[in-house]
């Protein structure tokens, strides 16, 4: 009887960590429920480094799981005028607009002061976020917000855009984020919800 005792206390004191963990993650995620929450992001179809041609850009396909999981409210931004279809002019225009600090016309707007957490996701572009991004952010106020951002990349991860983040986005508390390869955004969906998930299960909001 006494060993049937101790088997049973060794047990409930292993599943211990697995239901405290559950139980954070569960906490986590009510805190998430209860503010809204905005995932905002520019992505380019079209041809794309190491994907071919695609029909949904890799960090539009991020931002919906995203979305999915927090339920925030998707807002795409998108540039007046398009960038080019092929890759590498496309990479030739990002590169002189990064040079000239160009602040592109983007369609529409998302009211950022009306929201408590915003995810903002792009595509690494020569180690900075699109231009198209610094429009959206100098749009709006900040101040007190939780801004989180996400890429995706084929090897550059987040770089700096981190710190850029911080500074663009000025009053607000800027969490980690998460960088996706976009090879495992269009082709391996499930291991990259699972990064998502695991990502946002760990954020401390």
């Amino acid at each position: 009887m006494k060993q049937k005792i101790a088997t049973l206390l060794t047990m409930l004191l292993a599943m211990l960590p697995i239901t405290s963990c559950a139980q954070t993650n569960q906490r986590k995620e009510q805190r998430m429920e209860n503010k809204k929450t905005l995932v905002a992001f520019f992505s380019r179809a079209g041809e794309n480094y190491a994907v071919g041609h695609i029909e949904k850009g890799n960090t539009h396909i991020i931002a919906e799981m995203i979305a999915a999981e927090t339920g925030g409210e998707l807002f795409h931004i998108r540039p007046v005028t398009p960038y080019p279809d092929d890759y590498t002019e496309c990479t030739e225009v990002a590169k002189r607009e990064l040079n000239a600090h160009a602040r592109p016309a983007i369609q529409g707007d998302a009211a950022v002061e009306d929201y408590d957490i915003i995810f903002i996701g792009y595509p690494n572009w020569w180690g900075d976020m699109p231009m198209p991004i610094y429009t959206f952010i100098e749009k709006h106020n900040w101040q007190g917000k939780t801004v989180i951002p996400f890429c995706t990349h084929e090897g550059s991860g987040l770089s700096a855009t981190e710190s850029k983040l911080k500074s663009a986005c000025k009053g607000s508390t800027v969490l980690k984020g998460l960088a996706v390869r976009g090879a495992t955004a269009q082709n391996k969906q499930e291991q990259a919800r699972q990064s998502v998930k695991n990502w946002l299960s760990k954020l401390d909001d």
